[in-house]
């Protein structure tokens, strides 16, 4: 694949819009060997984050709610759920709309179904802020305040900077070496923020504390073409963020949650 070739699925990963698994797997394997796509797709990213948090998000009126189903054939008007909220709540499968409707009905729906995700409910928020936090920290250059690569450094830079102790894994023989770590802010709290690192790939890693003790399975989504995990352990709440697959993120995780 050429850079030409690369122009339109860079924008097409930017906006977050889905990508054939062939497309996609050619597009990494360029980005993998090309710094000046890799630079455009952070442009175009950071653009695209921009105008999404500049845009008013309003709740859908009832009313419009109303027609939307009263639109649908008989026996099709499940309630559109938010898919982070059903992630986070361990649901295992989507309370959506099955193939078949109208295609006018089935058109008026998506955008009604764009209103509702976007009112969506606390890990739609937090997943959004994640993404937000990863873009500012690479429009800023600001990736660490602490950079190293040694675990026994980045962990005790934390000690007094919060409320807690951040776990603070090595995986470079994993082949996600640690680049360091900083302070963000999330959740209305301060928290850890680990950057780790896979071929030309950043991965940001938030922890904090959870609400409640304990662990809670891992769940995958995407927000503005990020993959993005999130689990809890030992009462701690870890999302992971990056433009990495989805498939090498889990693996990311599998092996942090392993070396933990």
């Amino acid at each position: 694949m050429e850079c030409q070739d690369a122009a339109p699925l860079l924008a097409a990963r930017a906006d977050g819009q889905a990508l054939t698994a062939a497309q996609a797997r050619e597009l990494d394997e360029h980005l993998d060997g090309c710094g000046p796509c890799r630079a455009r797709l952070r442009e175009q990213r950071a653009v695209s984050a921009a105008l999404r948090q500049s845009v008013p998000r309003y709740p859908m009126p009832e009313d419009l709610r109303t027609r939307l189903r009263a639109g649908l054939p008989a026996g099709e008007a499940a309630p559109a759920r938010s898919r982070w909220r059903d992630l986070l709540q361990g649901a295992t499968r989507f309370d959506g709309l099955r193939l078949g409707g109208a295609f006018a009905a089935g058109a008026a729906l998506a955008l009604g179904l764009q209103l509702f995700v976007a009112t969506g409910g606390r890990g739609d928020r937090l997943a959004d802020e994640v993404v937000s936090g990863h873009v500012r920290s690479l429009m800023a250059q600001h990736l660490a305040d602490v950079a190293s690569s040694d675990h026994h450094t980045v962990k005790p830079w934390f000690a007094g900077k919060l409320d807690f102790s951040p776990p603070v894994t090595d995986l470079a023989a994993q082949g996600y070496p640690l680049t360091g770590g900083r302070l963000d802010y999330l959740d209305s709290r301060a928290v850890a923020a680990l950057v780790y690192r896979h071929g030309p790939h950043l991965i940001n890693l938030f922890v904090w504390p959870a609400d409640r003790p304990g662990s809670a399975p891992l769940a995958a989504g995407t927000s503005r073409g990020y993959n993005v995990l999130h689990w809890q352990r030992d009462g701690m709440n870890y999302w992971a963020v990056s433009d990495l697959n989805a498939g090498e993120l889990k693996t990311f995780a599998g092996a942090l949650q392993a070396g933990a």
